[in-house]
């Protein structure tokens, strides 16, 4: 493919890639319903089986900016077909699992083998697609975000209600092998082939830096992915763990920049190119407050109205199919509104999650799972709005050979995220409930999301205004170049 010829398959393989992003997102949440199944089924205990979640958002978040970078190193193609053949031979080993020790083993190697495979999908959008084409395509990627996120509950629900107990757990990672098989093979016939280049893994591949990074993001990921289990007060002082190895590997990868070798993430990302560190830190923090909400709402459901994990899930199932639909259309207009897009969003998933606490204070118990599916609908709109454009703009001035690790390093953000908002609402909620009840708890915890996802609209605001002093920079410059070239002739 030339940049003159765009890749006449591009659009199947999107739908291809799409389909595994899909599976590898989707398994950060479809196993919590299925948790006291697999409890009981292997007789084990709360805090062990936690870790079938944890386990696999910690590997998840430790390896993506490591797999971008092996996919802008070995190539795309090749990274991704690994990725997916070690999670499609992991989710079988899972669902095959004896004993909660291969099961949670299982999962750290599943998480490993997603985290490997999700950045590809931004670094191949990066490669395969361009200008208008672009927008759209990260488009459809944040539809596969954004219902991924949400729909796990439902499916989880949909097919232990299938296979029913005490095996019905399995198939929530069986599922993954025949949609994965069909995938890989239609991956081989439809991915682009890059032209073979000699590869020194040694030279290539910053194994220091890796390590350097590994240690800082477990630093943050591990008390927050089990706060629930105490995490934060066993475990906080990794956080100061955390904060000595970002910065030796931010020195770390500055000198082997200067060293004219090749970094793990190169640092003038965020310090050079355009958009990309305030890019960066408005997905962060939506994750912070949109990704939290969906633990809360299933302990508002689950434990305070009594609904099974399905109706749990189905209460929320607005804010999914809006966000969908929303995120395709939004990546069409990306390159018409820009930023403008983020802002709006922003501004409506804060209105939305206020609504939210505000409802369920003025309707029956009974009532609440009808009240806030209007308010959910509207924040699913707006949800759309951020997330597809986001992530376009992000990544619009990064070049394509750091594609890979531009992506690796922005989903890394919305993994600790994630993680910090989970652990913050679910605290704000249990807190609250203990003394003035579930509606009341449910309404601090969204109070405590739109707060979250108003710093990111602030963040947003500010690059706006960003972007405009850029254009008109860029116009001087367009003018000045003229009236030289004027001047010369």
């Amino acid at each position: 493919m030339t940049g003159a010829e765009p890749d006449p398959r591009r659009w199947r393989a999107l739908a291809v890639t799409l389909t595994a992003g899909f599976m590898t997102l989707l398994d950060v949440s479809i196993v919590n319903t299925a948790l006291p199944s697999m409890q009981r089924d292997l007789n084990t205990g709360a805090g062990t089986i936690q870790w079938v979640v944890s386990g696999y958002a910690l590997a998840f978040g430790l390896v993506l900016v490591t797999g971008g970078r092996l996919g802008d190193a070995l190539g795309r193609r090749r990274m991704f077909l690994l990725a997916l053949a070690g999670f499609v031979a992991t989710s079988a080993l899972a669902g095959a699992a004896p004993d909660p020790a291969t099961l949670v083993a299982a999962r750290l190697a599943q998480g490993c083998a997603a985290g490997m495979l999700t950045p590809q999908n931004s670094g191949l959008i990066q490669d395969l697609f361009r200008g208008t084409e672009r927008g759209r395509a990260f488009g459809m990627f944040g539809a596969v975000v954004g219902i991924s996120t949400a729909v796990g509950p439902v499916l989880g629900g949909v097919i232990l209600a299938l296979f029913g107990d005490p095996d019905g757990w399995r198939w929530v990672f069986y599922v993954n092998v025949p949609i994965g098989v069909v995938a890989f093979g239609l991956a081989m016939k439809l991915l682009p082939r890059t032209g073979r280049r000699k590869f020194r893994l040694r030279t290539e591949i910053d194994f220091a830096g890796i390590v350097l990074l590994a240690v800082a993001v477990l630093g943050v990921l591990l008390p927050l992915v089990q706060s629930e289990r105490g995490g934060l007060g066993r475990f906080w002082w990794l956080f100061g763990v955390a904060i000595v190895f970002g910065a030796a590997f931010v020195w770390w990868e500055r000198r082997v920049t200067r060293k004219n070798r090749p970094p793990l993430l190169d640092i003038r990302l965020f310090t050079g190119t355009p958009g990309y560190a305030s890019g960066a830190a408005v997905g962060a923090l939506y994750f912070c407050g949109f990704a939290g909400i969906w633990l809360v709402f299933a302990l508002f459901f689950q434990q305070g109205l009594g609904y099974t994990p399905l109706q749990s899930g189905l209460a929320v199932t607005p804010f999914a199919l809006s966000s969908a639909v929303t995120a395709a259309v939004a990546g069409r207009l990306v390159a018409r509104f820009g930023r403008r897009l983020t802002v709006a969003g922003l501004s409506i998933v804060a209105l939305a999650l206020l609504s939210v606490g505000v409802v369920v204070q003025l309707v029956p118990p009974s009532a609440a799972g009808f009240a806030v599916a209007g308010p959910l609908l509207i924040g699913g709109i707006g949800g759309g709005m951020v997330i597809s454009p986001n992530t376009t703009l992000t990544l619009e001035c990064v070049p394509n050979r750091l594609a890979g690790v531009a992506g690796g390093a922005l989903q890394t953000g919305q993994r600790i995220g994630t993680a910090i908002g989970t652990a913050v609402l679910a605290s704000v909620f249990e807190s609250v409930v203990a003394t003035s009840g579930h509606q009341t708890a449910l309404t601090a915890a969204m109070c405590c999301a739109a707060g979250l996802t108003l710093v990111a609209l602030a963040f947003a605001t500010l690059e706006l205004r960003a972007r405009r002093r850029r254009a008109i920079l860029t116009e001087d410059q367009q003018a000045a170049q003229s009236a030289a070239n004027i001047h010369r002739t």
